[in-house]
C-alpha cells in the first residue's frame, strides 16, 4: 500500500483492510471486487489484484502457509526482488537486500553526491556490505526514516538513479479514468455504455476500459462488464 502512496493515506486503509482480511486465508476466499472496494483511494489498482492473488497461491501452491525463502516469494503475483527482500527483512528479521525510494535517498546522500545514473546493481552491492546482519529490520527502519528525513530537509534527491521516472499528476491522466472505472464496477455491473455515462467518458475511456480488461481486473459476460471474481 506505501508503494507510490503516502502514509496519512495509507493508515486507515490498512487498518480497515487488516480487520476485513486478516490473514491469506480469509482474503484469498474473498472476490476481487470486495478487495477492491477496501483498496479505493490508493490507486494502482493491480496493486490489489497482485495481493490477492498472492493470497490464493498461498492456498493453493504452499498449502496455506507463508513462503519463508526469496526464491518462493518471487513465485507470489507482483513480488520481484526488492519486495522479496523487504518482506524477508521486515517479517523474518533476515538481512536481505533490497532497494527502495529511502534506501536510495540515504545511500546517494552518502556514498554518490557526485555521480548520476546510478544503477541499482551497484546500489544494492553497496547496501549487501553495510546490511546490519544481526538486526537487519532496525536498520532497515533507521533507514526508512533517516530517508524522509533527508527529503523533508532537501537533502536527498532519487533523480541521481538511473531507474527514476518521475511519476505523472493524476489529474487529467488514464490513470484517473481507470480508478473511476474501477469504483463505479465496485458497486454493480454495467454495459460499456452504461460505464461510460458513469466517468469522465472522454478520449482517455477506450484506453482505461482496454487496459483494466488486459489485466484481469475486470471480464466481460455478454455485455456485462464486471470485477473478476
Amino acid at each position: 500500500m506505501l508503494q507510490q502512496t503516502q502514509v496519512d493515506r495509507v493508515i486507515p486503509k490498512f487498518e480497515a483492510f487488516i480487520k476485513r482480511f486478516p490473514n491469506e486465508k480469509v482474503l484469498a476466499n474473498a472476490t476481487l471486487g470486495e478487495v477492491l472496494t477496501l483498496w479505493s483511494g490508493l490507486g494502482y489498482n493491480r496493486r490489489a489484484k497482485y495481493l490477492h492473488d498472492a493470497a490464493k497461491m498461498i492456498q493453493s501452491r504452499f498449502a496455506g502457509q507463508f513462503p519463508h525463502t526469496i526464491k518462493e516469494l518471487e513465485m507470489l503475483p507482483g513480488v520481484g526482488p526488492n519486495t522479496a527482500g523487504a518482506i524477508m527483512a521486515y517479517a523474518f528479521n533476515k538481512p536481505a537486500v533490497f532497494i527502495e525510494t529511502n534506501v536510495r535517498t540515504v545511500y546517494f546522500y552518502h556514498f554518490f553526491k557526485n555521480a548520476d545514473a546510478v544503477p541499482d546493481k551497484e546500489l544494492r552491492a553497496l547496501v549487501e556490505k553495510t546490511v546490519d546482519r544481526e538486526n537487519p529490520r532496525e536498520f532497515y527502519w533507521s533507514l526508512m526514516d533517516y530517508g524522509t528525513w533527508l527529503k523533508r530537509q532537501g537533502a536527498g534527491s532519487i533523480r541521481l538513479s538511473k531507474h527514476y521516472v518521475k511519476q505523472s499528476p493524476l489529474k487529467g491522466s488514464v490513470r484517473e479514468v481507470r480508478g473511476q472505472i474501477v469504483r463505479a464496477l465496485t458497486v454493480q455491473g454495467m454495459t460499456e455504455a452504461e460505464l461510460a455515462q458513469t466517468v469522465v467518458a472522454d478520449e482517455r475511456f477506450a484506453q482505461a476500459l482496454a487496459g483494466l480488461m488486459a489485466d484481469g481486473l475486470i471480464v466481460q459476460t455478454g455485455v456485462i462488464l464486471h470485477l473478476t471474481k
